[in-house]
């Protein structure tokens, strides 16, 4: 459920927060006043598409912020988890629209993208209005609806695991028989390449001591120049670096004679000295090493040649190499037993479906029997809310399969996905004599409302969302029809949070919470306010709502006879 929403400089709204209860609240307010605004707010913090058009004129963003509760078992606490982020902190979603199209949303403090923000929501919030054909007028989720009015969750959720082990074992099975198909090629190609590396034998970092030896033999001449040009520096030549060393020694040692502070700095020469000594060793021994070997250049520039080749053949690296060839092993290894994996794999998916077969007709056949069932239902529901006659079907039917279908994922010429093979479409003719239509056709807005909520209210115990907003359900009623709505609405706010905009007196009343917005001028700027009614504050609102800026005792006391009804 919407526990807090915030606005700032969207719109006409420059600054205002909202915080929602459970139960039903009601949002009413005159034409204009914003209350439009406070619902594309929601849309935009459930993913909808945001432009720069929407921030408050002279501001360079707007910034929506919104937290939800989020109970530890739903689906949207699972997409969460995966997404990384922890459900039993609640959702905090904002996004900040930004002049220069450049818009930022962020989860829980992180930012995050529009993808990760719509698979978290998709199944918290949804708006209902005239034109939100979200969700129940979505034909894709008629099928979920009728499964969830049924009680099939339970058959369509083993249909579906049944389905995604088929999908795998007939995708293994076309790769194992297509491996057969080129069997004699593939192993041919295989154990030449097996051969071609393992007579190479490549030893680790081969390449990388070639290079440096190679680099060596080639530059051998200076090296050896230069390293003879050190050790004649350092001892061999008249004045070396030893000899000068070895002189202060000696006369540090005079010296000490007279102060024997000096010492250990004699002391230090001497270790110099053996120092010196050590590296003109390392050097000539050094030298010794060197070679100026022409034959055994061309021997390391052939073998890197066949390197490089053979990188460049099997993927770039000797680690790829070598990772190379245990993967012809294996794949070599298992062409000796392909026949006997085949048979294993075609074993497992016959026995898979027929499994199939037999959870996809139980469900088909308890589908059509609770379709006759919800059919009925919507209608009495519909004859309450004013709309008597209107006629109400759900429509189930096969999906044929095409001519490229795999046999495995069609029964008797329909296509098998993990829902089954059946389809839903619900289906009305509101006015009698009328052919039935697809719901989403539906052009009256109030009718639209009225089946929105016909809908929502049969399904209501098994609807995951927390959340369902109302927008417009007054459109195109009045009277007892609105009393009616309120009704049903209040009856669904027992299974869900519900949030309601509305423009009749007969629907506000059956509030549990109810908010005024109204806008107003200040310093030369409009500007949206909220606020939360008390009971007196509620009467004089109702009195607005049936009687206009005029407000006579006569609506006060009508007012307040219905609140107290």
């Amino acid at each position: 459920m919407i526990r807090e929403l915030a606005i700032k400089n969207f719109a006409i709204i420059e600054d205002l927060r909202i915080s929602f209860k459970e139960g039903l609240t009601v949002l009413s307010g005159e034409t204009g006043a914003g209350k439009s605004i406070i619902i594309n707010a929601v849309n935009l913090l459930l993913g909808k598409r945001a432009s720069a058009d929407m921030i408050r004129t002279g501001s360079d963003t707007a910034e929506l912020e919104a937290a939800f509760l989020i109970p530890t078992q739903s689906v949207a606490a699972k997409i969460m988890k995966e997404f990384g982020f922890d459900p039993s902190e609640g959702l905090i979603v904002r996004r900040i629209i930004s002049d220069n199209n450049r818009h930022k949303i962020y989860i829980n403090g992180r930012l995050a993208t529009v993808q990760q923000l719509t698979s978290i929501t998709e199944n918290l919030t949804s708006i209902s209005g005239q034109h939100a054909h979200q969700g129940l007028l979505n034909e894709d989720q008629h099928l979920l609806i009728l499964d969830q009015f049924g009680g099939l969750i339970s058959l369509r959720g083993k249909i579906a695991k049944n389905y995604h082990t088929l999908v795998p074992l007939i995708k293994k099975l076309k790769e194992l028989n297509d491996v057969k198909d080129r069997q004699d090629n593939q192993l041919a190609l295989l154990e030449f390449q097996k051969q071609e590396i393992e007579n190479a034998d490549l030893a680790p970092n081969e390449d990388k001591e070639l290079e440096l030896e190679r680099t060596r033999l080639k530059n051998s001449e200076h090296i050896f120049r230069s390293v003879s040009q050190c050790v004649e520096l350092l001892y061999d030549a008249p004045g070396a670096v030893a000899e000068k060393l070895s002189e202060v020694r000696k006369t540090i040692e005079k010296t000490s004679s007279i102060d024997p502070g000096l010492l250990h700095l004699c002391e230090d020469a001497g270790d110099a000295y053996a120092r010196i000594e050590d590296i003109t060793g390392g050097l000539r021994s050094y030298l010794v090493t060197i070679q100026m070997d022409e034959a055994r250049l061309d021997t390391i520039e052939e073998r890197m040649d066949q390197i490089q080749k053979l990188k460049k053949k099997y993927r770039g690296s000797l680690e790829a190499i070598s990772f190379y060839l245990e993967t012809i092993k294996k794949q070599l290894g298992g062409l000796e037993n392909l026949e006997e994996e085949i048979s294993t794999t075609a074993t497992a998916l016959q026995a898979c479906y027929d499994t199939m077969i037999i959870l996809a007709k139980d469900l088909s056949k308890k589908r059509k029997q609770a379709a006759l069932k919800f059919s009925k239902k919507v209608e009495k529901e519909l004859a309450d809310l004013k709309m008597p006659g209107t006629e109400f079907k759900v429509k189930v039917h096969p999906v044929h399969a095409g001519k490229n279908t795999n046999p495995y994922l069609s029964i008797d010429e329909m296509a098998l996905d993990e829902t089954g093979f059946d389809r839903a479409v619900l289906l009305i003719a509101p006015n009698v004599g009328e052919d039935m239509k697809p719901l989403a056709t539906i052009a009256s807005g109030g009718e639209l409302s009225r089946v929105v909520l016909a809908l929502k209210a049969i399904i209501a115990k098994t609807d995951s969302l927390e959340t369902v907003v109302f927008d417009e359900v007054d459109a195109g009623i009045g009277g007892g029809t609105a009393e009616v709505v309120g009704k049903k609405l209040s009856a669904l706010s027992k299974y869900h949070q519900i949030i309601c905009i509305t423009h009749l007196a007969q629907i506000a009343k059956f509030g549990s919470n109810h908010f005024k917005i109204s806008k107003s001028i200040l310093g030369g700027r409009t500007r949206t306010e909220i606020e939360p009614l008390d009971k007196k504050e509620r009467v004089k609102e109702l009195a607005r709502m049936m009687g206009g800026e005029k407000i006579t005792t006569a609506t006060m006391d009508h007012a307040r006879e219905l609140l107290n009804k």
